[in-house]
């Protein structure tokens, strides 16, 4: 196998502000290979952007980073680099599409030159070179009349049509890895549809890879070669997304998809909550984070950091953070 287009290796992630600190991401790896899209799934706060975006320096005003860990991408260690040499990586190597494009676009710029800038600054074209791609994005990303669109404003556009400008940014500088933090949010379902569509494409097309971070299963099962499933900033199953999906092992992977609708029942009979909230991360805990919410816990969960153990698995390792499970239904692999 090649050697992936970004690894993160015990990456661990602070975060500070005036009033708080919190560990946001605690001892994860995880590796994507190009033409692959892995999943991230979680609930909010679970840590899945911060997981993503951090090692990027891609962090909101007012909040301080610190990192441990590494994370390399074109054989650079992200974790080491100086703001402005992060910079640079991050504009050639990375495209991110953001959950709202309104404010990832600039309001007061027009489409089109925000798109041939980016172009112009990472894939070194000319100034009509920069034009030409950038109506060419337009076009691919399936925005009708591009020349027309290229002179338009953000608040001009249509939520899908701005998410269809915020991907042809993404990709304006022709990146190696693609981050779609919750591409679809606030979308309706046919746009939705489209947009998942849309990303498989470019991902078929180009080869890239793309690191999906979201909430929603169903885009997991539509676009999701593998998951990683993320609790209070720690990995608590791992694989195959049909090994995930169908046969979860981890306690708060079977209560995430059991609350997801099931629109062939009765949605009140046909799902559940998952009890209780999720851990206080201002305070780092020895044991496993999902045991005061776990119906399954023993006493050891709430002293000792459950291991990730392989369950199973083809040419991808399932692997899931529960002892308890493992050991009660014998589903540790052996070989």
């Amino acid at each position: 196998m090649s050697e992936p287009v970004y690894a993160v290796e015990d990456l661990v992630i602070d975060l500070y502000t005036p009033s708080v600190s919190v560990r946001a991401v605690d001892r994860v790896s995880f590796a994507i290979n190009a033409g692959e899209t892995l999943a991230v799934v979680g609930e909010s706060g679970s840590g899945k952007t911060v997981m993503t975006l951090g090692p990027l320096g891609l962090m909101p005003e007012g909040v301080t980073i610190d990192l441990r860990g590494s994370a390399r991408a074109a054989g650079k260690d992200l974790v080491k680099m100086s703001p402005k040499k992060l910079s640079s990586l991050r504009g050639g190597q990375f495209g991110v599409i953001f959950q709202d494009p309104m404010s990832a676009l600039n309001p007061m710029l027009k489409i089109g030159p925000q798109l041939a800038e980016q172009a112009r600054r990472f894939a070194g074209l000319s100034p009509a070179a920069a034009r030409a791609a950038a109506v060419s994005l337009l076009a691919r990303t399936g925005i009708p009349d591009p020349e027309d669109r290229y002179d338009r404003y953000p608040h001009e556009l249509s939520g899908g049509m701005l998410q269809r400008a915020m991907i042809a940014l993404a990709l304006a500088a022709r990146p190696r890895v693609l981050i779609a933090d919750e591409p679809t949010t606030a979308l309706d379902a046919t746009v939705q549809a489209q947009i998942l569509a849309l990303l498989r494409q470019i991902q078929n097309e180009d080869g890239i890879a793309v690191a999906l971070i979201t909430h929603d299963i169903g885009a997991v099962s539509v676009l999701a070669d593998r998951v990683i499933v993320l609790y209070a900033g720690r990995i608590a199953e791992e694989g195959s997304a049909i090994d995930v999906l169908t046969s979860p092992v981890h306690p708060y992977t079977r209560g995430l998809l059991a609350s997801v609708p099931d629109f062939r029942s009765d949605t009140a009979s046909g799902t559940r909550e998952i009890p209780g909230l999720p851990p206080d991360q201002t305070r780092v805990l020895p044991g496993c984070r999902f045991a005061d919410r776990c119906p399954q816990a023993e006493a050891s969960c709430r002293t000792k950091r459950p291991v990730l153990t392989c369950v199973g698995g083809n040419e991808v390792p399932h692997r899931a953070a529960c002892p308890i499970v493992i050991r009660d239904e014998g589903l540790a692999d052996n070989d």
